[in-house]
């Protein structure tokens, strides 16, 4: 998976990752979802990896992200983010997949 991070979610990232323990995860989050089919894609700051996490080829940023949950995406997106409206949104040429992707700070 690779996900390229547009300068402005570069720079609305790059604080919360200045301390080498904070990871960026890609998140495939199903929380409240009922079915894995209906999970919505969100960024979290995590202290440590799980098991099943992998590193994506982030372009700046390096993130982690769940394998199995790659089917719901396309193998190259972005990530931009939207000051005005204090949001970030993930693209690919063909979609968008969301306009308000939730950012979880608290690791």
């Amino acid at each position: 998976m690779i996900i390229t991070f547009t300068d402005s979610a570069v720079r609305k990232l790059a604080p919360y990752l200045e301390e080498d323990a904070i990871k960026l995860k890609f998140l495939h989050d199903t929380e409240g979802c009922g079915c894995v089919v209906s999970g919505v894609p969100a960024l979290q700051l995590v202290v440590e990896p799980s098991q099943h996490d992998s590193e994506g080829e982030g372009r700046p940023l390096p993130f982690l992200y769940e394998r199995r949950h790659e089917v719901f995406y396309e193998p190259s997106m972005r990530i931009d983010y939207d000051a005005a409206r204090d949001t970030f949104s993930l693209k690919s040429d063909n979609q968008i997949y969301t306009t308000s992707m939730r950012f979880m700070t608290a690791p």
